[in-house]
């Protein structure tokens, strides 16, 4: 069945209940760097901007496990990897039988619902509806599961789809209850296809390399001896769409005649630039690099659109006065940054996801909080926002208190260092396990595993993290004091296994 969006203005709706709604929007890979509020000249995210103009916007909101399941995990129970239980992306099944947020609410009068990628190998708990995509999805004609667990194809663009999924539940729902949305958006992740409508859509950029495009790593061994280059690891075929197999490769043979014939023509005409400029070395590896930034962004327009959409039916229905809106990605992207794309390291572009909040009548429009947010404040967060009482074993804490707060002359009491535990090793991309703690000016990390080797960083003085400190003379007492707090940090999480490492880590 074909899936057209209308948005047709519905009568107003009255809310009985003065608590307010909330929509959590869950993008997967995409870069804070990538977003015009974040300061990218290019990308095209006026829905994003719009957000972040009319709410807040988080410039320190960080994740605790860079990777998408465990940080969805990390969103439903406010807890780091070793307490949830979901550390990587395998075939574990994510445990439900423990404190998820959703359900609290609804405990306290609200209707839930989740809807769109979910990645946890597990159907979802706590929600009173919930349709969600099979594993990663496809961003094309994508299949759904949808209540008991029934499995249905459908016709459309998967961010277009889940849109229209979303305002269809939104029409159903009981209206004398407030409600919790999750809308989780399969945009942006490997291996970034564009809607028909975008292909192109940045083709007349050349984009600027990254100052570290071509890092070589000096003094790092762990970032050294990685495998997810643009150079090296991005592949032509599968994810710059040279050559495609249409029939015979599972990433693209979701499409219809029509749209294949579309994706098909364009991509054909790409797929001859590599042989006719005859480009080999820096000159592919820089052609790479300009196709992936056009497709990820072609993709992001999709996503942003789709935020849109949602923000226009929230405006014709009325809910917009008394809507909470979120945003955010389950964590950071690299988008060429030390030759690069993919997650995991703790090095900013990873570490860093973009968080903006709309909150009408509570958060003044424009605001910014430079504070240190984890991914594990987010679920105290919510419930903070719908007076519902916190678990004692959520080891986030809601920042609502900074958002009610202009961060120029903010008085309230945080964190001064955010600790952060990667685990995925070796497959896909070959990242060493690492611990780490990131404070405003300094970021210290122990990659283990094989790498066995320390990290410190000046953020102040070396942005890009091109310069490893550790070892130097005059970093001692800098040093000594985040390994301080780094066991502290480890001591306040109960991360037993990494005080074990820490403990027989090299000095």
């Amino acid at each position: 069945m074909a899936v057209v969006l209308l948005l047709v203005p519905t009568a107003i709706r009255a809310q009985s209940a003065a608590k307010p709604n909330i929509i959590f929007i869950f993008s997967d890979d995409h870069a804070y760097q990538a977003i015009g509020a974040y300061g990218n000249k290019y990308a095209k995210t006026p829905n994003i901007d719009r957000l972040a103009r009319e709410g807040a916007l988080l410039t320190n909101n960080v994740v605790t496990n860079s990777i998408c399941g465990p940080s969805r995990a990390t969103l439903l129970t406010g807890k780091y990897s070793h307490k949830n239980g979901y550390k990587r992306n395998d075939n574990t099944k994510f445990n439900t039988n423990q404190t998820l947020f959703p359900e609290l609410l609804q405990q306290n009068g609200y209707q839930t619902a989740w809807i769109g990628k979910m990645h946890l190998n597990s159907l979802p708990k706590g929600f009173d509806y919930w349709n969600i995509l099979p594993g990663q999805g496809n961003y094309y004609n994508p299949d759904f599961i949808s209540q008991p667990n029934d499995t249905t194809r459908y016709n459309g663009y998967v961010s277009d789809v889940i849109t229209q999924f979303s305002t269809d539940w939104l029409e159903k729902r009981d209206n004398a209850k407030p409600f919790f949305l999750i809308v989780g958006h399969k945009a942006t992740h490997r291996e970034w296809l564009p809607d028909l409508q975008d292909l192109g859509a940045y083709d007349d950029v050349d984009f600027p390399l990254p100052v570290n495009f071509y890092d070589d790593y000096q003094g790092r061994a762990a970032a050294k001896d990685q495998d997810m280059t643009i150079e090296k690891t991005m592949r032509l075929q599968q994810d710059l769409k040279v050559n495609v197999n249409y029939e015979k490769d599972w990433t693209y043979n979701r499409f219809s005649p029509e749209q294949q014939k579309v994706f098909k023509a364009y991509y054909d005409k790409i797929s001859k630039e590599p042989e006719a400029k005859k480009l080999t070395g820096k000159a592919l590896t820089e052609w790479k690099y300009q196709r992936y930034i056009k497709d990820y962004l072609s993709t992001a327009n999709s996503l942003d659109r789709n935020i849109g959409k949602l923000l226009d039916y929230l405006d014709k229905t009325g809910l917009a006065k008394n809507t909470v809106v979120i945003y955010a990605s389950d964590q950071g992207f690299y988008m060429g940054e030390h030759g690069w794309f993919d997650k995991r390291f703790i090095y900013e572009e990873s570490l860093k996801t973009p968080f903006v909040i709309r909150y009408p009548g509570v958060v003044k429009p424009g605001s910014q909080v430079d504070q240190l947010v984890l991914n594990i404040d987010w679920a105290p967060t919510v419930l903070n926002i719908a007076g519902t009482k916190i678990p004692t074993d959520i080891q986030g804490k809601s920042f609502l208190p900074l958002l009610k707060t202009n961060t120029a002359t903010a008085k309230t009491p945080w964190r001064k260092d955010a600790y952060y535990h990667y685990y995925e090793f070796p497959e896909p991309h070959h990242v060493y396990p690492h611990f780490g703690i990131r404070t405003e000016r300094y970021k210290l990390a122990y990659f283990y595993g094989g790498a066995d080797s320390w990290e410190l960083y000046d953020l102040k003085t070396d942005p890009s993290e091109m310069k490893n400190l550790y070892g130097q003379a005059d970093t001692d007492k800098i040093v000594g004091d985040l390994k301080t707090r780094l066991k502290q940090s480890m001591v306040q999480y109960e991360d037993n296994e990494a005080l074990e490492i820490l403990a027989k880590a090299k000095k």
